[in-house]
Formats: structure tokens, C-alpha cells, sequence
């Protein structure tokens, strides 16, 4: 089981602000989060990030700054990978067949260029 699976809501919330931003205080973590709860729980929440081996900080005068240890992409992947699994069985083609018949949601013709592409690069490895 990767390690992003045992994030609580909140806890995903504060990585994608880390994420977005690269590296923030708890003010503004607290500002960046939707129905923020009070200062001491952010603090709280990173504690147990930083215990989970998510966030690491440092002290910059008199408060800490925070930074996620994973990068961003692992991190994509694992989300993705739950996403697939909980809503789609696990299927990239279902996954992609409901994004493309999404009415709302139009494919430029440099995206359906590269998507073309990825396929292709996979049909090369073997995939």
C-alpha cells in the first residue's frame, strides 16, 4: 500500500497546497484550504504529515516553513492509481472513454496530438 493511500482529506488538501505552491507557512496553508479549521489543527496536520514522511520543514526566524519530501509526480501516480481503481475498475480505457465523452470538457487539437503520441510511445515499449 503506497504511503499517500493513508492521507486523510485535509492531509491530501495540505500536500496540494505544498504542491501548488512549493513551500508555505501555516498561515498560509490555513489561508489556501477550503473551510479552513483553526491554526492549531493545521499544525497538528503537519505534524502528522511530517511523521508520515510527506513534509519537512525548517525554522525561518521565528516560524517554520514546510515542504513536501515527495515529489509531485510519484505522488500524481499514486493518486491516479486510486482514482482508476476506485471509480473505474482499475481501467485507464474507462477512465479516458469518460473524460472524452465528458460534454463539457473539449480535447484541443495539441492534445489529442500528444495523447496520440503517448500511445504510440507505449505500443513502442510493448505496454
Amino acid at each position: 500500500m503506497s504511503k499517500n493511500q493513508n492521507l486523510s482529506r485535509r492531509e491530501r488538501q495540505i500536500m496540494d497546497i505544498l504542491f501548488a505552491q512549493g513551500e508555505a507557512t501555516v498561515n498560509a496553508i490555513h489561508d489556501g484550504l477550503p473551510d479552513p479549521p483553526a491554526h492549531t489543527a493545521v499544525r497538528t496536520f503537519l505534524k502528522l504529515l511530517i511523521d508520515k514522511g510527506h513534509v519537512k520543514r525548517r525554522k525561518t526566524g521565528r516560524e517554520y516553513v514546510y515542504q513536501p519530501r515527495v515529489r509531485r509526480t510519484p505522488a500524481g501516480r499514486d493518486a491516479m492509481r486510486r482514482v482508476l481503481d476506485i471509480f473505474f475498475d482499475g481501467s485507464l480505457e474507462k477512465a479516458l472513454a469518460a473524460h472524452l465523452d465528458d460534454p463539457r470538457r473539449e480535447l484541443s487539437n495539441d492534445e489529442l496530438q500528444r495523447i496520440r503520441q503517448l500511445i504510440n510511445e507505449a505500443r513502442r515499449r510493448g505496454q
